[in-house]
C-alpha cells in the first residue's frame, strides 16, 4: 500500500531537519499586538528567509497575536508559530486576494509547524444563528485558512487551526506530504468548515490529528477545479480522533478523477452524521479503499447537514440525470465496530453498480436518540433521484451491488425500536451477496426475518 516514494518522503523527512537560521517577524517590525495589520511586515520576511535558501525558520514568538490577511508561503522554508503565538485572520475581505489566510503554490520543501494556532474568527464571518436550522448562515465572504496547492516534499505539524470560517487545510495537487499531530477546533454549527481536504494529492500521510469541525473531518476528493493535477492516490490516514456533523472519514463527492489506494485506519469518530463514507457522483473510479480498526458513531443532526445517520454510507449515484458516473469497486472494511441510527448502505445505481465490497469482523448496532425524524437515507448531492429518500430503516441494505460479502460480522439493535426499524440485511437488484457468517435478528424478530432479499 505505502510506496517507496512515500516512503522516502514524509515517513523520514523532516525527523531531523536542522534550522539553518530564523527569521524573527519581531526583528522586521511585526508588531502581533491583535490590531496593527502585520501582512505585509510577515510576507516581507517570508521572502526574504525564502531568498536566503533552504532550512530557514520564518519565527512567529509566542505571547503575540498576528492579525493578517493572505500570505503567501514559499519553497524551503519553515513557517513557525512558537509556543502560544497567534496567526489572526483579518475580517476585512480586501485583505484576501486569493481567498485564503495560507497560501502556497509549487512550493518544495515547505514546512507549517508549532504549537502556536492560527485563528479563522469563523463568527465574525458569519450574519446570525438560524434557530430553525441549528447552524450559523455565512455572510457573502469568508477564507480557507490554508491553502496549499502544487507542493513537494510539504509537511503540516503540530498546529492548531481554530474557528475555521470555511475549509481548513485544502491540499489541493500536493505530494509527499506528511500532515502529523495537526489539531482543528473548529464550531460544530459552522457549515462548510472541512477539516482536511487532500484533493487531486498523492503520496501522503495524515496521522496522529485531532479534529472537531461541522463539516466533513477528513474527505479526499478530486475536484473539477484541480482536475489537470489528476487523480488522488496512495493516501494514507491513521491514528486519528475526529468529531464532526457531517462525515468522519469520507471520499467525495467530487469525484471528477480516479481515487485509490486509499487506507483508513486505527481512528474514532466520536460523533458524525455518518461513519464510514464514500459518495461517487462524478465520472471518476474508486477502488482499492480500506478501512480498518476504527470505531464510529453515527447520528442525525438537523435537516441541513447532508447525512442522516448511516453508519456505513458507500454510495455510486450520478450527480445529474445526464452525469456518467464512475464505478466504485474493491473497498475492504475490516475490525469496525459502530452505533448508529441509520442503515450501513451499499447502494450503487443501474448505470454503476457497487463491486466487490468485503466487510471482515464488522459489528454494528442501531438504536434511535436523537430528536430528529428518521425513515430517511440521504442521497444528496443528486438530480438524478430523490435527494431525501423516504425508506424503512434495515441494518444492512445492498443495492445494485455485486460480490458483497459479510465475514463473521454481527448486527444488534438498541432499545429505542422504532416501527420503521426492520431487517438485519436487505437486498435490492443485488448478486453474489455473501451472508453466511452474517449474525443477528432482526429490529422485531417476531413478525420480521432476519433476512430479506429483491
Amino acid at each position: 500500500m505505502l510506496t517507496a516514494s512515500l516512503l522516502a518522503g514524509p515517513l523520514v523527512r523532516g525527523q531531523g531537519t536542522r534550522v539553518i537560521r530564523d527569521f524573527n517577524v519581531r526583528d522586521y517590525g511585526a508588531l502581533g499586538d491583535s490590531r496593527t495589520l502585520d501582512t505585509a511586515v510577515i510576507q516581507r520576511v517570508i521572502d526574504t528567509a525564502a531568498a536566503a535558501g533552504g532550512r530557514a525558520r520564518v519565527l512567529l514568538p509566542g505571547g503575540k497575536r498576528y492579525l493578517c490577511g493572505s500570505l503567501q508561503l514559499r519553497s524551503g522554508i519553515e513557517f513557525h508559530l512558537a509556543d502560544d503565538a497567534e496567526l489572526l485572520a483579518s475580517t476585512d475581505p480586501a485583505h484576501y486576494p486569493n481567498r485564503a489566510l495560507l497560501a502556497a503554490t509549487d512550493a518544495f520543501g515547505l514546512r507549517l509547524t508549532g504549537t502556536g494556532r492560527i485563528n479563522g474568527r469563523s463568527r465574525e464571518f458569519m450574519t446570525h444563528f438560524d434557530e430553525k436550522d441549528e447552524w450559523w448562515r455565512p455572510k457573502e465572504f469568508r477564507p480557507r485558512l490554508a491553502v496549499l496547492t502544487g507542493c513537494q516534499g510539504l509537511e503540516v505539524r503540530d498546529v492548531t487551526f481554530f474557528e475555521a470560517p470555511s475549509w481548513t487545510l485544502h491540499l489541493v495537487g500536493c505530494c509527499s506530504t506528511l500532515v502529523d499531530g495537526v489539531k482543528i477546533r473548529n464550531q460544530l454549527d459552522v457549515p462548510n468548515c472541512d477539516g482536511i481536504d487532500p484533493d487531486h494529492c498523492h503520496d501522503m500521510e495524515i496521522r496522529n490529528c485531532d479534529i472537531r469541525c461541522g463539516d466533513d473531518a477528513i474527505v479526499i476528493k478530486a475536484t473539477r477545479a484541480g482536475a489537470a493535477y489528476g487523480g488522488s492516490e496512495n493516501i494514507v490516514v491513521k491514528d486519528c480522533v475526529l468529531e464532526t456533523q457531517d462525515s468522519g472519514l469520507k471520499i467525495g463527492t467530487e469525484t471528477v478523477a480516479d481515487i485509490r489506494r486509499i487506507r483508513f485506519e486505527r481512528c474514532e469518530i466520536k460523533s458524525g452524521c455518518r461513519g464510514l463514507t464514500i459518495q461517487l457522483r462524478d465520472e471518476g473510479n474508486v477502488s482499492d479503499i480500506e478501512f480498518k480498526d476504527i470505531r464510529f458513531t453515527a447520528r442525525y443532526h438537523s435537516a441541513p447537514w447532508w447525512g442522516r445517520g448511516e453508519g456505513i454510507s458507500f454510495t455510486a449515484i450520478p450527480r445529474t440525470p445526464e452525469t456518467k458516473v464512475g464505478i466504485l469497486s474493491d473497498v475492504r472494511v475490516t475490525d469496525v465496530t459502530g452505533r448508529a441510527e441509520n442503515t450501513m448502505r451499499i447502494s450503487g445505481s443501474p448505470g454503476s453498480r457497487i463491486r466487490n465490497v468485503r466487510f471482515q469482523n464488522v459489528a454494528l448496532s442501531l438504536d434511535r436518540w436523537t430528536k430528529y425524524p428518521g425513515g430517511v437515507w440521504d442521497n444528496r448531492p443528486t438530480t438524478a433521484m430523490h435527494a431525501l429518500e423516504p425508506h424503512a430503516t434495515p441494518a444492512i441494505h445492498v443495492r445494485h451491488a455485486d460480490g458483497v460479502a459479510f465475514r463473521d460480522c454481527r448486527v444488534d439493535w438498541g432499545p429505542n425500536r422504532p416501527e420503521y426499524f426492520t431487517h438485519a440485511l436487505e437486498t435490492v437488484d443485488a448478486t453474489g451477496v455473501d451472508a453466511a457468517s452474517l449474525r443477528g435478528e432482526s429490529a422485531f424478530p417476531a413478525r420480521l426475518p432476519a433476512m430479506k432479499f429483491h
